[in-house]
């Protein structure tokens, strides 16, 4: 079954707030299910909240806390792919991160890593998830790496604030999968790097194959100082580094087995590199990891503040963009990084959320689940104090 991956196109009014126009109001945050809120109805965690219930409200199945991908449902399948559920887990645990959120916000957290389990394909070696839910609820589909890589840097989070062994047992299972997908063959052009998917319909070798893989070997060698992780942690984010770094300091998107490269700069692609080379640093202490997140960081800022390029990526991919420049933060602090995402987060409030529902419109038709999702993660991250931003270090 091949995985929807559609990119909408964004609505595009005005120009990007300036940078640092927004300050982040940090108050305790309701929980998931609805405990009372304090401080402005406007705040970060206020914000997160309202975005989360609305998801709740208009993208639940009422099945073992499967959501729809859009809303309204215009899709065939009845439940979403494992890459937009993912988001919505992570939106999740956002959430219980916020200082005060409540047992309630852990649960829902909880509910949400639990309907992972039926996308989870024990049946082949390895192990991983699915792109769609197995038999009975759905017929599997095609393993995508980064998608599964999404899933264990969620896990890698979840037992950074639970210390639940279970999520980093199977964060262990997800890295195996993505070493797995390493290629082999060194007739390929850009010999190396982690494949996409195991798709029979695409070879391609991505920056966002490769990028999360890095992070989540570095996240393993830190947390268990297994020197495999950290090898092959090295080896991912080298290989993008040789092969998908442009001239502009930013990163292409992937190369196929012909050798052509697709040269896109989503926002996502400069996150999960920048956050690699953070977390190599804290791994190492190899001052040109950091080196190269601060380039990465500066570089991609200056881009994306030009011609409203930000505003016109996916809110999916800032989501992640912005998260991995909180991690650069909590090792090399730069006020910036934290400035843009606040920015973003007001503009998108006032011009494309719908107060009626709570929900985003970034585009013509349906609201993906995608960007609810992320909407969410930004705005529960805005609410962590700066201090917080250690653990997703």
């Amino acid at each position: 079954m091949r995985r929807k991956f559609g990119i909408p196109t964004q609505r595009i009014a005005g120009g990007l707030l300036a940078v640092g126009m927004l300050a982040a109001l940090h108050t305790p945050a309701a929980d998931a299910k609805g405990d009372t809120v304090t401080g402005s109805p406007h705040s970060p965690a206020a914000k997160a909240q309202a975005s989360y219930q609305a998801l709740n409200k208009y993208f639940d199945t009422g099945n073992q806390g499967l959501l729809l991908e859009e809303y309204p449902n215009e899709q065939q399948n009845p439940y979403s792919y494992i890459w937009p559920y993912s988001q919505a887990a992570v939106a999740a645990e956002n959430l219980a991160g916020i200082p005060g959120s409540g047992r309630k916000a852990d649960k829902e957290a909880d509910r949400r890593l639990a309907a992972y389990q039926p996308y989870w394909n024990a049946t082949t070696t390895p192990k991983g998830y699915d792109s769609y839910l197995r038999p009975p609820l759905g017929q599997g589909g095609d393993k995508f790496y980064d998608d599964n890589e999404w899933i264990g840097l969620h896990l890698i989070q979840q037992y950074q604030r639970t210390g639940d062994r279970s999520s980093l047992a199977r964060a262990k299972e997800i890295f195996t999968l993505v070493i797995h997908g390493w290629d082999t063959d060194p007739s390929h052009p850009c010999a190396g790097g982690t494949f996409w998917t195991q798709a029979p319909w695409s070879q391609d070798r991505n920056t966002i194959s490769n990028g999360p893989g890095a992070e989540l070997g570095a996240h393993l060698y830190l947390l268990t100082r297994d020197k495999s992780y950290l090898t092959w942690s090295k080896k991912m984010y080298d290989w993008a580094q040789k092969c998908m770094l442009a001239p502009n300091g930013l990163y292409w998107d992937h190369i196929d087995l012909a050798g052509t490269v697709e040269k896109t700069q989503w926002s996502y692609n400069q996150g999960v590199m920048l956050g690699a080379g953070a977390l190599l640093y804290k791994a190492t202490h190899e001052k040109k990891y950091l080196t190269d997140a601060k380039a990465l960081a500066k570089a991609s800022l200056a881009f994306y503040g030009a011609e409203d390029r930000l505003w016109k990526q996916p809110t999916r991919f800032n989501a992640i963009y912005f998260k991995n420049l909180l991690i650069l933060d909590s090792i090399s602090p730069d006020r910036k990084y934290k400035a843009v995402a606040e920015a973003y987060s007001d503009r998108a409030w006032k011009e494309t959320r719908d107060p009626a529902t709570g929900l985003f419109h970034f585009a013509e038709g349906p609201v993906q689940l995608l960007e609810q999702s992320g909407m969410v993660q930004i705005d529960a991250l805005l609410a962590w104090p700066r201090s917080k931003y250690d653990e997703l270090a």
